[in-house]
């Protein structure tokens, strides 16, 4: 039965790589750039192991323990478990709970993630080599490990499951999960400064990390190869006490789960009125626009983007090198950020795309309508952004510049976007999973479009962003060095052109001001032509369009 399961899950796999092209692309680019990391990190931890065990081992722990946590949180929000063998429909078969636990364990090999993990933690024994003891336990402990990863994402899947359904779960548990990331960055930085200045430090925390229930089974080669073979025999039965506990918890969570009855539907809501509908003006362009602003509010496709933008001016202080130009770059960010999401507005709308085909609502409306929401979104925050880093970093002569920059990202991001949504539809998170969550094989096509897109923006943006960044040098301080350096001392040839202080200042305001009028004129003539251009792409493929969401589903 476990055989006919893993041939199942082959069959299946196979199947949906002949839908596409793109699947098969995207599969073999996803395993060799998951490979092509892990080897990397691996042979970097041979070389380690050459030259410091204590340290390749302390490390080992910390890499271990991070692809455990991703395993066992990540599918709650992101990816989600593999649904082929759904408990649920194999409940009407009989099968015996083992058979089935060992068959759904088994076939989460089955794929990319199972796959380099698989390779990653065979390859483990490389770091332990030159010592023997260490690379038979590494090789005793790969197994373990994998099945500690794979396990414990089911039971987490499992157990979480009544609570997975709920929207308000999947957004909060998307931030969460996320946050790390954000601060990844911060955290890599203060690691690498610690290896260099605390080494105690960071060895006593992956002491500690290698008697937790995710880092145990990561930390026994290591500590053979530091010659206390009790400490690792203990550190192996916390490994194998927490995997048997993990198999206990997903075999009682699927007990239940699969002897429950299925609960299809969904409590019913009482009608709030028209809300937003109600305020704005009753035109097709403004009705459009209240759609979209109910999108921003609830769904955590697009909630998700706008929870990062707290979280900037964190890590833009912390890569800032104190002289406040890094935090300038906010505005432009989130300004890029509201402005591109768009973009993929057509395949968010899934299936509710039919309303805006057969209620007859022109391109120019449905493109107006999409842009005016994000812009209600986006111009607020830019403008606030601007001001806000202008005023910490007591930079108010560079505000009209970081101003018109952030306007021209976003007005250029808004009308580039209407043209890109409206010509293509590539897979997207479907409404209902995670922010995070993407179909399999469409990396390679998203990454095309966006990245022709971005190279057509950046054009766009282009002469506000050198006015800018020229008006940032010369208030900064930069063009007074870079015009020192093209001189020579004592008056010789070359001294005669370098102007006044006053004259430098003013040069920097008039190109502040000049940053400030190019990049709000320069947007609107881009968002302009980007709604009557995606209009008429709309109005000639809006059918095509509703053919292409649908073949996504």
């Amino acid at each position: 039965m476990v055989a006919h399961l893993l041939r199942l899950r082959l069959l299946m796999l196979g199947n949906s790589l002949r839908r596409s092209v793109w699947q098969i692309v995207g599969l073999g680019a996803a395993l060799l750039y998951g490979t092509s990391v892990f080897a990397a990190v691996l042979f970097g931890l041979a070389y380690l192991g050459r030259r410091d065990v204590e340290l390749a081992g302390t490390i080992l722990v910390g890499v271990g323990s991070l692809v455990a946590l991703a395993w066992w949180f990540l599918p709650l929000v992101a990816f989600g478990v593999d649904g082929t063998l759904d408990p649920h429909r194999l409940a009407v078969y009989g099968i015996r709970r083992r058979d089935l636990l060992v068959g759904i364990a088994l076939s989460g090999v089955v794929g990319v993630p199972g796959l380099v993990t698989l390779l990653a933690t065979v390859g483990t024994a490389l770091v332990w080599v030159r010592v023997p003891g260490a690379f038979l336990a590494a090789l005793v402990c790969a197994p373990l490990a994998l099945a500690t990863c794979i396990v414990g994402a089911r039971a987490t899947t499992t157990v979480l499951a009544p609570l997975r359904v709920s929207r308000r779960f999947r957004e909060v548990a998307g931030i969460v999960v996320f946050l790390p990331v954000i601060a990844l960055v911060p955290a890599l930085s203060w690691a690498s400064g610690q290896l260099d200045t605390d080494r105690l430090t960071v060895t006593q925390l992956g002491q500690v990390v290698g008697w937790l229930p995710f880092g145990a089974v990561w930390s026994v080669p290591g500590t053979v190869a530091a010659g206390r073979p009790v400490e690792a025999l203990a550190r192996f039965g916390v490994a194998a006490g927490v995997l048997v506990a993990l198999i206990l918890v997903w075999a009682w969570s699927l007990e239940r789960q699969v002897s429950a009855p299925s609960r299809g539907g969904q409590r019913g809501s009482r009608a709030r009125g028209l809300g937003i509908l109600g305020v704005l003006p009753a035109t097709p362009a403004w009705s459009v626009t209240a759609r979209c602003l109910v999108y921003w509010a609830r769904d955590p496709r697009y909630a998700s983007s706008l929870a990062v933008v707290p979280l900037l001016p964190f890590l833009f202080g912390f890569l800032d090198r104190g002289d406040g130009t890094v935090l300038l770059m906010l505005a432009p960010v989130t300004a890029f950020i509201v402005g591109w999401i768009i973009s993929a507005d057509v395949a968010y709308d899934h299936s509710a795309f039919w309303l805006h085909v057969t209620s007859g609502i022109s391109g120019r409306d449905d493109r107006t309508g999409r842009a005016g929401a994000a812009a209600i979104i986006g111009l607020p925050l830019v403008v606030v952004l601007a001001v806000g880093s202008a005023g910490y970093t007591d930079r108010w002569d560079d505000l009209p510049a970081v101003l018109g920059l952030g306007l021209a990202v976003l007005l250029c991001a808004l009308g580039l976007s209407s043209v890109v949504s409206a010509r293509f539809v590539y897979p997207v998170p479907r409404p209902g999973d995670g922010p995070f969550a993407a179909p399999q094989g469409s990396a390679i096509a998203s990454l095309v479009i966006q990245g022709i897109g971005w190279l057509v923006l950046v054009l766009a943006v282009l002469p506000t962003a050198v006015l800018a960044g020229a008006a940032l040098a010369a208030n900064s301080g930069l063009l007074d060095q870079l015009v020192l350096g093209l001189t020579t001392p004592g008056g010789v040839p070359g001294g005669w052109f370098y102007p006044t202080s006053e004259i430098r200042d003013d040069a920097g305001a008039r190109l502040a001001w000049l940053a400030l009028a190019a990049g709000l004129g320069s947007g609107m003539v881009a968002l302009v032509v980007g709604v009557r251009v995606g209009g008429r792409l709309y109005d000639a493929r809006s059918a095509e369009l509703m053919q292409r969401v649908l073949a996504n589903r």
